[in-house]
């Protein structure tokens, strides 16, 4: 009887990315409940009501998840912070449509700083600074929640926008994801391979 060849090099990298996404989303979460010291992540009751108030308001496109956890500090980085938009391709977005998406993202990220960290050093560098934002691009809503997971675990904010579905592409499906602003170095660690869009 003959062997089972080998795993290619392709299925050995798709097994750690997997691997390394259930991970960190696994971290992200043991974190949020305070498995690794500190106490639980709750929700105050201010944000509970403001979060009521904005889930009244029909928007044309909404964020995958109301993450409450309270944004990282990253202390000792205190080089230029950014936020980066990552786009899935594959939906066959045009450029205003993009755009858009995009404008949700940012716009997600920055009031969930404003909510849950408004004195916020990195909010208030990254503000001071110009707010740079970079697009990236993916190919697959699997790449996208990957990429969220990761980004999670290291207690960046990241949001994933779903459409309504109005315009061009199916309701709920997955556009953008919104993550940071938060320093560079960290931010490249989830992104940093990406390609530009």
């Amino acid at each position: 009887m003959q062997e089972p060849p080998p795993p290619s090099t392709a299925n050995i990298a798709v097994a750690c990315a997997i691997l390394a996404g259930v991970t960190g989303y696994m971290l992200g979460q043991a974190k949020s409940l305070g498995f690794f010291g500190g106490s639980p992540i709750s929700q105050p009751a201010q944000a509970e009501k403001e979060k009521a108030d904005d889930s009244s308001l029909e928007e044309d496109e909404s964020s995958d998840e109301d993450d409450d956890t309270v944004p990282s500090e990253f202390p000792g980085h205190n080089e230029e912070c950014k936020m980066v938009l990552v786009v899935r391709t594959d939906l066959g977005m045009t450029k205003g449509k993009i755009g858009a998406q995009c404008g949700h993202a940012t716009l997600a990220c920055y009031k969930h700083f404003l909510r849950h960290a408004p004195d916020s050093k990195i909010l208030r560098r990254w503000e001071q600074l110009g707010q740079a934002k970079v697009a990236l691009q993916v190919k697959s809503e699997e790449e996208l929640e990957l990429l969220q997971a990761q980004a999670l675990s290291l207690g960046l904010v990241a949001h994933v926008i779903h459409d309504a579905g109005r315009t061009q592409i199916a309701s709920g499906s997955a556009t953008v994801l919104g993550i940071g602003p938060a320093p560079k170095s960290v931010i490249d660690q989830v992104t940093g391979h990406l390609k530009l869009l």
